[in-house]
Formats: C-alpha cells, structure tokens, sequence
C-alpha cells in the first residue's frame, strides 16, 4: 500500500503507540487497538491473579490487536477502518473466514474471541467506561445530543439505524478517549467466537485460542469443552456440566441440563440467577455468563438465549436496543446461519 508507513506512524503518534496499523496480503490496512493481557483480579472484584483467558493463545499471554471499528469486506476479507459502513448480513462462519482469509506474515485473524470481548467489557466496568453508542436509531439512548454519522438510508420513518464506523464521540469507545475500540455499544450486533449454547449448555473453546487458524471452529470440532461446577473444563455432556435455563422467570445458571427448550428468554444481566447449592466458578463470571456481582449496575445490559440446538453469540445490540445494548448484552438466540441487517462482526489479530 502507497504511504502505508506514514499512515502507520501518524496512527501509532496520535494515540501514543495505543493504536496501530496491520497490513494483510492485499496489502490492505486495518486500524487495531492495543490490547495488554489483564489479570482477572485486576478487572473483576475478588478474582483471582490469573491472566484473563481473553489473552491466553494455546497456554501463552499474548498481546491481542482489536478492530478499532467494527468490519467490513472486501476482496472476501475483513478490514477496520474508520466511517464505513459495517458489514451486514454475515453469518458466524461468513465472518470468520473473511478474517482468516487475511494472511499477514507472523500472526492470525479471526472475529472477536467471546473471551476477548469478555475482557474488554470487565474492564470497562472496573474503569468507569461502560461506553455509550447508537442504540437508539443513530444516538445513544441516555444522552441524545451524541450522535454518529448515518450510514445508510433511514428507515421508512425516517429514523437513523447504522451509523458509520467510529463516527460517534469519544464516550462512545471502551476507554472514553479518541484511542479506544469504538462502537461495541449499538450499532450493529458483532458475532464473536468460541463460546455457545448446545440445548443450554455452555461450552468454550478454551481461552483465545480460536486464534490459532488451526483450531477447528465447526460444529463437530473436537475443541469444544463444557464447564463443570466446579470450573474444570470437560467433554461436553458430561456430568453436572453448567447450563442455563429458565427459572421462575429468570435466565438461571445451573448445574445439569436444561429443562426448558424456548426462544427468546430475556433477562437483564445482573439479574441472572444461580440454581440453589452452585456456587458460581470463577471462569464463569469472567466469561459473562454469570454477573461478579448479582445485583450490580451493568448498564441494563440485557442477555438472551435459546435452550434449543446451536447457539452462538452475538454482542454489544444493535441502533434499536436502548439501555439493554452495550458490552455485557449477549444474544444467544440464533445459530451460525443466520444473517440480519444489524448482524455484523470485528476484526482481531494477534501474533503467533
């Protein structure tokens, strides 16, 4: 790419090396935020001193690269790059490959490890920075003077619904600054990878390591692993293997499975139960399955699920979600096919 190293280093200066600029084999750039591995203990009150799994590859602390904004494609690739309209009507599987299809020399694309985003969104809460975004046709539900730059035709009431990448203020990214990852409140919903739902069980593909392009993200792949009650991971459907079902009236994490098959179970996330004797594990609430703290302010970020076959992760809402948008609002509603116009995904990248 012509001036590719100038572009770099402007990046790299304006946000202090926070910010970088990764080419790809079509010599294409993407705008990345730089991501420091965190210790759980440092972003989740009474957890312990362990690196987040959002930042462990194949048993190594990596520093991660997150899609400054959400993505788009081109040339059957993803990209992050500022005022554009994200990618729509992607399924999971879609997305994936348009990030693995990248090759850049030394490390490896893929959409948003759900671990990784996990992360991100623990920190912002410890933070104070639960950041805003178009979750209400073009501005944010709480503070309607922000607003972003429309990206496409308003709707038939002439509303706002997408809005361009990173086109919003700076309380609209993770951090509150002009260097943060902008746009995980609102906009468009983004897949991310590694977590599901199996008839309302949940199972992983441990830590970041859906970054390795060798690991199978399939259906049938055998990197799947379910969590125990005890927080060990083990071969799905085994024994005692945490679930969620729906419990006099609530999204409820369980041990054992599921007993009710429904779609569309809503429930806001600090209000998600646990079944009477579990005591909740530590990888649990570091994934967002389960709040730190029952109870606690997460913004009226909402979760949803579907105890019924394949069910894979959507996060952050969408421009018509309100107060329930924002990093802790995880849909578990619908399976790797599915496409929509406000489903898109985010790049990512570490080095391997």
């Amino acid at each position: 790419m012509a001036n590719f190293d100038d572009m770099k280093l402007a990046v790299e200066a304006l946000t202090g090396g926070k910010n970088t600029v990764i080419l790809d084999d079509m010599d294409m750039p993407s705008v990345m935020v730089r991501w420091e591995k965190q210790l759980i203990s440092d972003i989740m009150t009474g957890g312990s001193a362990q690196v987040h799994p959002g930042s462990i590859v194949n048993n190594v602390a990596k520093t991660m690269y997150v899609g400054k904004y959400q993505g788009i494609v081109l040339n059957e690739r993803a990209y992050s790059l500022p005022f554009k309209d994200p990618r729509v009507y992607i399924t999971h599987d879609q997305a994936v490959a348009a990030c693995r299809n990248k090759k850049t020399t030394g490390g490896a694309w893929n959409i948003m490890p759900y671990a990784l985003w996990s992360e991100i969104a623990l920190w912002c809460r410890k933070n104070g920075t639960m950041p805003r975004g178009n979750n209400n046709y073009g501005a944010d539900v709480s503070y309607a003077h922000e607003k972003g730059v429309p990206s496409c035709a308003p709707d038939g009431n002439g509303r706002t619904l997408r809005t361009g990448t990173g086109s919003g203020p700076a309380t609209w990214n993770h951090n509150w600054l002009p260097d943060g990852i902008a746009d995980l409140n609102g906009n468009v919903w983004e897949w991310c990878t590694g977590m599901r739902l199996v008839d309302g069980e949940i199972q992983i593909i441990p830590n970041a390591n859906v970054m390795d392009p060798d690991v199978s993200l399939a259906a049938n792949s055998s990197a799947w692993r379910a969590i125990n009650a005890s927080g060990q991971l083990v071969n799905p459907g085994s024994e005692n293997t945490l679930h969620y079902d729906w419990v006099g009236g609530a999204i409820t994490l369980k041990a054992g499975a599921a007993t009710v098959t429904d779609a569309g179970r809503y429930t806001d996330y600090n209000a998600i139960g646990a079944a009477s004797g579990l005591t909740v594990p530590e990888l649990a609430k570091a994934l967002l399955i389960y709040p730190d703290t029952p109870g606690g302010d997460y913004g009226g970020d909402g979760h949803w699920m579907n105890t019924s076959g394949e069910r894979l992760p959507l996060c952050g809402g969408a421009w018509v979600h309100a107060a329930d948008a924002g990093v802790f609002g995880i849909d578990l509603n619908y399976p790797r096919s599915y496409s929509f116009g406000s489903i898109g995904f985010r790049p990512a990248y570490c080095e391997l």
